[in-house]
């Protein structure tokens, strides 16, 4: 599978140390050969809580079953 630059993707397990859990939405910032993939998780505000580098086993595309939830975070 490939992303592409700004496209909206699924974590698909958690990250505590990035305080990220599987459904949450990120952007793609950028595309790395091999299978890199930089991603920015945004809270509803837009500030950034996370920015990072994963594979793309890490993410699946958002899909039309998808419902979108608000979590709060620390």
């Amino acid at each position: 599978m490939t992303f592409e630059p700004l496209e909206t993707v699924v974590l698909t397990h958690d990250i505590p140390e990035q305080g990220l859990k599987a459904g949450d939405l990120g952007a793609v910032v950028e595309v790395y050969d091999g299978d890199g993939v930089e991603v920015e998780f945004v809270r509803a505000s837009g500030e950034t809580t996370a920015l990072v580098t994963l594979t793309v086993s890490d993410l699946r595309p958002v899909s039309d079953r998808d419902m979108l939830a608000v979590r709060a975070v620390n």
